[in-house]
């Protein structure tokens, strides 16, 4: 398979882990040694000067921690575009530095989202995953990074790919409602 790396990953309804229930994860990283990510649509109820002070006037708004994934909830990850001090995973997507002194870098990046944890695969996990149709693949575009409304970017990602997966948006969230 071909690296996926700057796509999103979509759950279907089929997967229903918790963790990853409705989501939409942008991938970072893929290649035979496994997958990197981050969920894009779980804001939690944390401002990002709570952890990390004088960061929330570089953050895209809603200026809240997003739960990247279930793995290694206790470390932050700057997902940015443009600006300085930018390592380039996904081209326009990259890690912002946050050790850098936040008063220096504002209005410096188009977008940074700040995330606690990520989304992890091994080699050849996600492949499987995907084969057993419990994702979507489809192209990210950068505002869904940085959306300001993350409770909408499941059903609007899949609207916007047209034909049978915008008829996937309107599922409700439990089929015993259909």
């Amino acid at each position: 398979m071909d690296s996926l790396r700057g796509q999103l990953l979509v759950a279907t309804n089929r997967l229903q882990d918790p963790n990853f229930r409705r989501t939409v994860v942008l991938l970072l990283e893929h290649n035979e040694d496994g997958a990197f990510g981050v969920v894009l649509n779980r804001p939690l109820e944390v401002e990002v000067d709570d952890v990390l002070p004088g960061w929330s006037e570089v953050v895209d708004g809603p200026s809240l921690v997003f739960q990247g994934g279930p793995v290694g909830l206790d470390g932050a990850i700057g997902v940015a575009t443009g600006g300085p001090t930018l390592d380039l995973m996904a081209a326009p997507f990259g890690l912002a530095d946050l050790d850098a002194d936040p008063q220096e870098v504002v209005g410096s990046w188009t977008g940074l989202r700040i995330f606690a944890g990520h989304a992890g695969w091994g080699g050849g996990q996600l492949e499987a995953e995907i084969d057993e149709r419990s994702w979507f693949v489809v192209g990210a575009l950068v505002s869904d990074a940085f959306t300001p409304a993350p409770d909408q970017l499941w059903r609007s990602v899949l609207r916007r790919q047209g034909r049978d997966l915008a008829i996937v948006a309107n599922f409700p969230d439990d089929a015993r409602w259909n």
